[in-house]
Parts: C-alpha cells; structure tokens; sequence
C-alpha cells in the first residue's frame, strides 16, 4: 500500500542509523549522560524502544489503565535494562513490532480514528509519530555520540574515519 511504502522510507532510514549507531557505540559508553538528570546514551535507545511498543499499542485503543502500566514499565527497563546487547535486542524487537503493526493494517486501518492521549488523529497519524519519535532520538543519539568522538557509521569517510 502506498501509506507503508512512503512511510517506510523516512522510517527504515532512522531505524537503520539508530541500530548502526547503536551498535557502533562502545558499551562502556551506554551509562554516558551529557549532564545530571538527562537520560544516558542507553536510556534514550531504551526510550525510543519503549516508545515503538506503546505507540503500536494505539492501534489497539489501549485503555488509560494500560497505558499507564506501559509508561510505568518503559520507564522502569530504561533504568534497568543497561546491557549493551539487550538495548540492542530490545530496539530490534521493537522495531519489528512496528514492522509488524504496519504490514497488517489495512487502508481501512489507517484511517480509523484514534485519541492519542488529548489529541484525535487516525492510525496513520499514531505511525507518522513513531517515525517522528525515532528520528527525534536519533538526532539526540547523534549528538551523544559526537560529544564522545564517535563518528557515525554513515558518516565515517572510505577509510573509516
């Protein structure tokens, strides 16, 4: 469908640098923060995992109780998941979760009505948030990264460098 091939552009672009960058980041690195009280480099993939799963829960309307129970949780593994390869295994899984919540929703899908939190969108508005939300984390990733000297993989010249 049209929906899922344009939204899989921008999309399959930002999860494949967030996994590269991920992976590319030393895993004495995951418990950086730029200051106190901000999220460290494996809070924010933490983050971006918890927030696929519950924006897919949207398709679903979730009710507020089991929203709550998922922004408790997420918040809960960001602090708790620290290894490097689980925030790896933990943002694949998510994304696949996206992967998945898209490729079975119909146009009919898509175009149901929605309340997100206090705002009313469709389906497909819940998916043009998670690309937004991605994209929003990778950029802060980014900026992790190169405030530690790591250059990203897509950036790194012929030589690697």
């Amino acid at each position: 469908m049209a929906f899922q091939r344009d939204f899989l552009l921008p999309f399959g672009e930002a999860e494949g640098k967030v996994l590269d960058l991920a992976k590319a980041i030393p895993a004495e690195k995951y418990s950086w923060r730029p200051g106190p009280g901000v999220r460290s480099v494996g809070e924010v993939y933490m983050h971006i995992a918890g927030g696929n799963r519950l924006l897919v829960m949207f398709a679903g309307k979730p009710s507020q109780e089991e929203l709550v129970k998922m922004i408790r949780g997420n918040e809960d593994r960001e602090k708790t998941v620290t290894e490097k390869s689980k925030v790896i295994e933990q943002l694949e899984a998510s994304f696949k979760t996206v992967h998945e919540a898209l490729a079975k929703a119909t146009e009919a899908d898509l175009s149901k009505p929605v309340r997100f939190f206090d705002t009313d969108t469709t389906l497909r508005g819940i998916f043009l948030v998670i690309s937004n939300h991605v994209s929003e984390h990778l950029g802060q990733s980014i900026a992790y990264a190169r405030m530690n000297n790591i250059i990203p993989p897509w950036s790194r010249g012929p030589s690697g460098q």
